[in-house]
């Protein structure tokens, strides 16, 4: 028997809906719920342990998973079988992540795990909107602690009109693609991309997801309260000391400030920090520090939180001595690299990025194959932060999901730049060689300058910066380039990225509630103007890019062809493409694309280049009746001579012997000899050979006086036949009668 369900649906207002399902499956889960929109149902669950984890973190797991069997297709590789999760997967694993966890209580340590699977795909709706409102609502179904229910949602803007969660379609004609997480309250995360859009528009796209969001967060209360809501379980909580807190606080205090207004660097400041711990340490013995030292160093950070951003909202200074909308030093440098396509070096206070530029053909292009998405990208950029960048050693254990989530910021942020007619595919890999800040608005900056040097016409520069926000509730403060101590410290932190006319893409992760938009705008006029001062820096390195490519990298030329041609070009067995490529030194590539051919031809060699187009050109020559061609004598023969045409090499036609002149020709060497080069034109195909057929005297003068010779008169009885009165060969006829005389022999 079927148990029974509960189900509320959410009203998106244009005819589309989403629904909320719970009671059928998984229900050993601690919290379940089916989330369908369309056709596309993803399962989310969740499970907390009760056993008390030995972590000093919270140990929060949110996976997310395409199932390929939810649109009717077989995973690749050998086992056929879902394996790691791809990129795009752990991207949506970011965003929901980023929005649940700092909702659950400070002190919460037994292991969770978040659980959401697409297990049926509709191709017009996109699954990762999806995900975080299933997440909070298989929370709200369970007795797991979590602060108040949340979702997100996609927003675009289609002709001016802002929609939500709109298809993949549609958001090909959107100039926003973000993703809004928040509460009933307060917006808390925002991830996307933009066409160069304006902060007041940025903020608007926000509110208009929030309203949606909100419904959404309604729809699960009436679930939760369908279903019956659970009591909230009871955990061991943290131990809290408040004597203990106070004789911390008037140690330490005073002392961290005094260093945090010292404006030393992220080492010294750390040696200096680590110092008052040890002096704070030292004060209790030996059997207080045993039962009591993990609560002290809690409380001494606690107090240290509290000095440096008291520091920030008195006096307006910073760790390092800048004042808040300060930029830190910057330094650039182009063309590092001798033997790459394009490099650059971007250096922006302890925080440095070499990035890379490697120019392909289609081929290298890169294949996204997830069940609700296939296609492949021809513009790509990889992350690289190894340890030695924050000066620590630990174990490298393959990319993790920040290199995967901070290379997807950068890429979105330039993807827009690049030009629609560019014939490369193009990678940008930064390698991030120091560490205190936005790394990933460096790869942003160093990547515009290689792509630069590489000779890509990008639209316009693209420069990113990292902003911070320090509140108390009745004071705040804006913190331009932020350092990586302020990221954690402050209230909000987030990343803006764009050109002179507009933003291209942003992340903000925002943990003060109910901030107001009139503190958002100006906190991303701020960043802009800290966005353009740092472009004006990058410019001054570049002002804009190199006109060609360097020596050393491929040029690119692409050549159409009729779709009739791409075999005849490729030869059997790629025997003809093949040869091309040995003997030029080229990379040759041939996609059929609306029933023609587009080559891509990719190689260091100018000349090399112009050698495959003649050749091509010369296997896809296709001469036009009545039109005059340049022709080579390549072949003498006794009824005509072989010519090859000029523009074409290899492409071959025959000139007969009466088509030389309009003199009789007895020999063809009278008129033309073996490497004479004339004129000729093409008559098309002859009727009576099927074969085309060319003109030498067609464009000569015929001659004063000049009479066609009769034709040639038939002699009928040159092989003994005859032909009765209505013309008709009579041999046969003549054969019986001889055969009759025989008989009567």
């Amino acid at each position: 028997m079927i148990p029974k369900t509960f189900k509320e649906v959410i009203d998106l207002g244009d005819g589309r809906t989403i629904s909320l399902e719970t009671g059928k499956l998984a229900k050993q889960a601690h919290g379940s719920v089916v989330v369908q929109m369309g056709d596309a149902m993803l399962l989310c669950t969740v499970v907390s342990n009760y056993n008390k984890s030995t972590a000093d973190f919270f140990p929060l797991t949110v996976d997310y998973r395409e199932k390929f069997a939810a649109a009717g297709r077989y995973p690749g590789g050998f086992f056929k079988r879902e394996a790691r999760p791809s990129d795009g997967e752990v991207l949506v694993m970011r965003i929901v992540d980023r929005v649940l966890r700092p909702l659950f209580p400070s002190d919460y340590r037994y292991e969770t795990q978040v659980m959401i699977q697409l297990m049926s795909h509709d191709e017009e709706v996109m699954p990762d909107a999806l995900a975080g409102l299933a997440a909070s609502a298989a929370i709200q179904l369970s007795d797991i602690p979590f602060e108040t229910a949340i979702s997100e949602a996609r927003v675009g803007r289609i002709n001016g009109e802002f929609v939500i969660n709109p298809s993949r379609s549609q958001l090909a004609e959107s100039d926003i693609d973000m993703i809004i997480g928040a509460s009933a309250d307060s917006v808390m995360m925002v991830e996307g991309e933009m066409k160069e859009i304006s902060e007041e528009e940025m903020a608007d796209a926000i509110k208009f997801a929030h309203e949606a969001i909100k419904g959404q967060i309604e729809a699960q209360n009436r679930l939760a309260d369908a279903f019956g809501r659970k009591e909230t379980r009871t955990y061991a909580v943290a131990e809290s000391d408040e004597d203990l807190y106070a004789k911390v606080r008037e140690t330490a205090y005073q002392k961290i400030y005094d260093i945090a207004k010292g404006a030393h660097s992220k080492h010294e400041r750390s040696d200096a920090f680590s110092a008052v711990k040890d002096e704070v340490l030292a004060m209790f013995s030996e059997e207080e520090l045993e039962e009591k030292k993990d609560l002290i160093k809690t409380y001494f950070n606690k107090v240290e939180k509290e000095a440096v951003r008291e520091l920030t909202l008195a006096e307006g200074l910073r760790l390092d001595g800048r004042k808040t909308d300060e930029i830190r030093p910057i330094w650039c440098e182009i063309d590092y690299l001798p033997s790459v396509h394009g490099s650059s070096i971007f250096t922006r206070g302890e925080t440095q990025a070499l990035a890379t530029v490697t120019l392909g053909t289609s081929r290298e292009a890169n294949m996204i194959d997830m069940p609700t998405h296939q296609g492949e990208e021809t513009f790509y950029l990889h992350y690289n932060f190894p340890p030695f960048s924050t000066g620590e050693a630990y174990p490298i254990r393959g990319t993790s999901r920040r290199e995967i989530g901070h290379g997807n910021l950068a890429q979105r942020a330039l993807k827009g730049m690049i030009p629609e007619d560019c014939p490369y595919t193009v990678r940008v890999v930064s390698e991030v060689l120091e560490s205190n800040g936005s790394s990933s608005m460096a790869t942003v900056c160093a990547g515009t300058m290689a792509m630069m040097d590489a000779g890509i016409q990008l639209k316009k520069p693209v420069s990113g910066i990292a902003m911070g926000l320090i509140s108390d509730g009745d004071r705040y403060a804006v913190l331009s380039d932020i350092l990586g101590d302020e990221d954690h410290l402050g209230d909000m932190d987030f990343k803006v990225t764009g050109t002179a006319d507009g933003i291209t893409a942003c992340q903000m992760d925002i943990k003060v509630k109910g901030l107001a938009y009139e503190i958002l705008v100006k906190a991303l006029k701020q960043a802009r103007a800290g966005r353009l001062h740092i472009l004006d820096k990058l410019t001054e390195t570049i002002a804009e890019p190199k006109a060609n490519v360097k020596a050393h990298a491929p040029k690119m030329e692409k050549v159409e062809i009729p779709g009739e041609f791409i075999g005849a070009v490729i030869g059997p067995g790629g025997k003809v493409i093949q040869e091309m490529q040995k003997e030029t030194g080229t990379t040759i590539v041939i996609e059929e694309v609306e029933e023609m051919g587009v080559i891509e031809i990719l190689g260091v060699n100018q000349e090399m280049i112009d050698e495959v187009k003649k050749r091509i050109k010369a296997i896809t020559f296709k001469p036009e009746v009545g039109k005059v061609y340049r022709v080579k004598v390549v072949k003498m023969l006794d009824f005509g001579a072989v010519v090859e045409y000029a523009e074409a090499k290899g492409n071959e036609v025959l000139l007969h012997v009466s088509e030389l002149a309009w003199e009789r020709t007895e020999n063809v060497s009278d008129v033309v000899n073996m490497g004479d080069e004339f004129e000729v034109k093409y008559l098309g195909i002859d009727p009576k050979t099927r074969k085309p057929k060319v003109s030498r005297k067609a464009i000569l003068e015929k001659p004063e006086g000049y009479a066609p010779r009769p034709p040639r008169e038939r002699d009928n009885n040159r092989d003994g036949g005859r032909r009765d009165n209505r013309g008709r060969d009579d041999r046969s006829r003549g054969n019986r009668d001889r055969n009759d005389r025989n008989d009567r022999n």
